[in-house]
C-alpha cells in the first residue's frame, strides 16, 4: 500500500521562534480539519535496561512548559517514568501527511494542578480512576464492573470524589521537537527543534 502526499513544503523561515509556539499552529490547523482527537499521541518510555513499552494516551495540556497528560501512577508506564523519566511522544495526524515528534523527560505534575484537572473530569471517568488497578492482571471484566459499581454506589452523581493518590498529571519537558511533513516520492521535509544551553533553540533540517 503506498500513498502520494502532496502537500505545501516545509521551510525553516516559516517556523515559529519556539516550537510550543509551532505546534500550537499545527495542532489548531488538525483541529480546523476535523481530524478526530487530534491529541491522541503515542506515549514511548522504557525500563532503565532499555526495554520499551508504548500506548496511545490524550494530551491533556500543552504551553510553554510543554506537554500534560494524566494517569494512574502505578500504570506500567507510571513504574517506568519514576525509573527512567525520558520519553518520546508521537502525535500521528496521518491525514494531513504530518507527525510530531517529541523527545524530552517527564516529572509529576503538583497535586494542585493534578486535583484542577481531575474535577474537570466526567464523574465516570472520576470513578473509573479509582476502580481500575491499571496494568495489573484481572481475572475478568466482571472484576472491574463490580469495583466501578461500589464505587458508584458510594459516590453517586453529584457527590464529590477525591483525587486518587496514586493518579496524577506528568508534564513532558522537550529537549527536541520535529515537524514532520510528508511530500511525494517520499522527499518529505523534517525540522527539528533542539534546545540549546538556557532556553534557546535551534532548527536542524534532518534527511527524510
Amino acid at each position: 500500500m503506498r500513498a502520494q502526499y502532496r502537500t505545501e513544503k516545509l521551510a525553516e523561515g516559516a517556523l515559529a521562534p519556539a516550537p510550543m509556539e509551532q505546534f500550537a499552529r499545527w495542532f489548531r490547523q488538525a483541529f480546523d480539519g476535523g481530524l478526530h482527537e487530534p491529541n491522541a499521541m503515542v506515549v514511548a518510555t522504557a525500563t532503565p535496561e532499555g526495554r520499551p513499552s508504548t500506548r496511545t494516551v490524550l494530551l491533556k495540556a500543552y504551553d510553554e512548559r510543554g506537554f500534560v497528560f494524566f494517569t494512574n501512577y502505578q500504570s506500567r508506564k507510571g513504574g517506568e517514568l519514576a525509573a527512567n523519566p525520558h520519553v518520546s511522544l508521537l502525535f500521528p495526524w496521518h491525514q494531513i501527511a504530518r507527525q510530531v515528534i517529541v523527545t524530552g523527560t517527564a516529572a509529576r505534575v503538583s497535586r494542585a494542578e493534578t486535583a484542577a484537572y481531575f474535577r474537570t473530569r466526567p464523574h465516570g471517568s472520576q470513578l473509573g480512576a479509582w476502580a481500575s488497578d491499571q496494568s495489573r492482571v484481572i481475572a475478568s471484566r466482571d472484576e472491574l464492573t463490580a469495583a466501578y459499581a461500589d464505587l458508584e454506589a458510594r459516590y453517586p452523581e453529584g457527590e464529590k470524589v477525591p483525587v486518587p493518590p496514586h493518579w496524577g498529571g506528568y508534564l513532558v519537558v522537550p529537549e527536541t521537537v520535529e515537524f514532520w511533513q510528508g511530500h511525494e516520492n517520499r522527499l518529505h521535509d523534517r525540522l527539528r527543534y533542539v534546545r540549546t544551553d538556557g532556553e534557546g533553540w535551534s532548527v536542524e533540517r534532518l534527511n527524510p
